[in-house]
């Protein structure tokens, strides 16, 4: 039976080394290409750049030639770091249009939702689990249902073009309501009577007892919430017809072949928020999804 155990372990641990390393791949890729010079990418991926650009007239892209995917350049060169931060402030200009749109969201969502998720938690009734239940429906639509309904909402409201097109609909989103809402509804009631009993009031107690013990959902809905928006294309492709107000998510699909370069160091730049987010947050995410952390005595 031991070795039985053993050996089911071991197949698994491969299995998931396995798929690890695929999923890691691209990144790592890119990673490695971004410290790449421009001659040595164009003698790897020349083949496919050229053979893209040359069939992208007649309608169709495909490659003819092997592609030789190179993980540890030749020499390692900052040039395309040099270009992006230094040389074309677009690129940073896209990068923080990604902050200011990304960053407001998280913070009011968090909010609104933390406030709506109490009141669902704390004053139940049939009209509370309708809406509530309303809130379950809008977070199950994509984002493709709800992008007409946004526009025609904008432009009723002559925000279209402008930020707040993008802010408003984040600042509202049904998910982290959702996701905080089951989470505080596993608080203990005994502490929150014992809170009432010490004569702590509604404010009092959504503050010191609800959101304490929310720590872990609320950093995991911060996470989910941020790289969810950071990645965001139909949004700003619909609702922002200024290109100047789009964010790296958009403008990174619009880099030409002629920039591939440019275009690895871009992307490496545009991951290393979010990586460092989820390490840092990552038990907070864990916990905050599994419902437990705080709640667990």
């Amino acid at each position: 039976m031991k070795r039985k155990r053993i050996c089911s372990q071991t197949i698994r641990t491969l299995i998931a080394a396995f798929f690890a390393v695929l999923f890691l791949t691209p990144t790592v890729l890119t990673m490695a290409n971004s410290f790449m010079s421009k001659t040595e990418i164009a003698a790897n991926y020349g083949a496919l750049l050229d053979n893209a650009s040359e069939n992208r007239q007649g309608g169709k892209t495909f490659v003819s030639k092997k592609v030789n995917l190179k993980f540890i350049p030749d020499r390692v060169t900052f040039s395309q770091y040099a270009t992006v931060l230094l040389r074309s402030p677009e690129y940073l200009l896209k990068f923080w249009n990604s902050v200011i749109l990304v960053v407001p969201i998280v913070i009011f969502q968090l909010l609104i939702a933390a406030g709506a998720a109490y009141s669902f938690t704390r004053f139940r009734g049939r009209l509370k689990e309708i809406i509530f239940f309303l809130y379950i429906i809008l977070m199950l639509m994509p984002y493709q249902v709800t992008l007409v309904p946004n526009y025609l909402v904008s432009k009723w409201l002559n925000i279209l073009d402008t930020r707040w097109a993008i802010w408003l609909p984040g600042f509202f989103a049904p998910f982290s309501v959702f996701l905080l809402t089951k989470f505080m509804r596993r608080i203990p009631v005994s502490l929150i009577e014992s809170a009432e009993i010490d004569g702590a009031g509604e404010w009092k107690i959504f503050t010191k007892v609800c959101l304490p013990m929310s720590k872990s959902s609320l950093f995991s809905v911060a996470i989910l919430v941020f790289i969810d928006y950071w990645n965001m294309v139909e949004q700003p492709l619909i609702l922002l017809s200024d290109s100047q107000l789009h964010p790296l998510s958009v403008f990174l699909s619009k880099i030409n072949t002629g920039e591939v370069g440019l275009a690895f160091a871009v992307a490496t730049i545009y991951m290393i928020p979010a990586l460092l987010l989820f390490l840092y947050g990552e038990e907070y995410l864990v916990e905050g999804i599994a419902y437990s952390g705080a709640v667990k005595g």
